[in-house]
């Protein structure tokens, strides 16, 4: 598929404006510098060493009950009995 050379007169102009060369990083040079307050975490367990501490506990007792299905139906695993 073949396309058309368009000619220089029918080029879109430009959509920066009047200030096509200048960039907008003068402006934020020149922006005061903020304090910012540092927050301290209180100490304790967060919500993210929580998740993992339930998650484990869970895993492990889905384990167990598996190896218990396991030995009470097919003879075989951890809890022969």
């Amino acid at each position: 598929m073949a396309r058309s050379k368009k000619s220089k007169d029918s080029a879109r102009p430009s959509r920066r404006g009047k200030d096509a060369g200048k960039s907008g990083r003068a402006s934020r040079a020149t922006a005061e510098a903020v304090e910012v307050e540092v927050v301290e975490e209180a100490a304790g367990m967060g919500i993210d060493d929580g998740i993992a501490i339930f998650t484990t506990i869970l895993l492990i007792a889905a384990c167990i009950f598996i190896e218990l299905e396991l030995s009470g139906n097919y003879g075989a695993g951890w809890f022969m009995g």
